[in-house]
């Protein structure tokens, strides 16, 4: 697996991050979500301008796409770029162009799971938006010529295994 960029993308709420601190506690190296680290640093908040913090995660993103050229082995990411830009596109319309090195290696869809969706200060949309997002980026990853795998419902551990075995083979 070295070298490779895994994206965890899909519904808020879907248990993204917690697979990721799974795969974080088995030795792999790991990207925080960039929507939540704009907000823990203050903003721009997306409930207030959501162009802006799109923008800022598209930076980010950007950003921890060459950071991660640094580092060994696969590198999971939680969201990434192309979320980003479907959140810009959802708030103005616009589209952003791509370099070649803006790309992940594979990706990996977290579907609507509302047993596990919740209500926080950093994520205060319901389920019906969730379901929204996730739509938006059930149909943009292909459009931008990414095959998806759609996580299994199933305990973050075996959750975890199932990701390592499409990797591995």
């Amino acid at each position: 697996m070295p070298g490779r960029r895994i994206a965890i993308s899909g519904c808020s709420g879907g248990g993204k991050s917690t697979l990721l601190a799974a795969l974080a506690r088995r030795g792999f190296a790991t990207v925080a979500e960039p929507g939540r680290r704009i907000i823990a640093t203050g903003g721009p908040m997306p409930w207030d301008d959501p162009a802006g913090f799109a923008r800022r995660a598209i930076a980010l993103a950007r950003a921890d796409l060459d950071a991660s050229a640094r580092l060994s082995g696969p590198v999971f990411f939680d969201r990434g770029l192309i979320d980003a830009v479907v959140a810009l596109r959802h708030a103005t319309g616009e589209t952003v162009s791509f370099d070649p090195a803006d790309r992940y290696d594979h990706v990996f869809l977290a579907p609507p799971w509302p047993e596990v969706h919740v209500v926080d200060a950093a994520r205060r949309h319901g389920m019906d938006e969730a379901l929204a997002e996730y739509a938006r980026l059930e149909a943009a990853w292909p459009a931008f010529g990414y095959a998806i795998a759609l996580l299994p419902k199933i305990d973050v551990e075996a959750r975890a295994d199932f990701v390592l075995a499409r990797l591995s083979g």
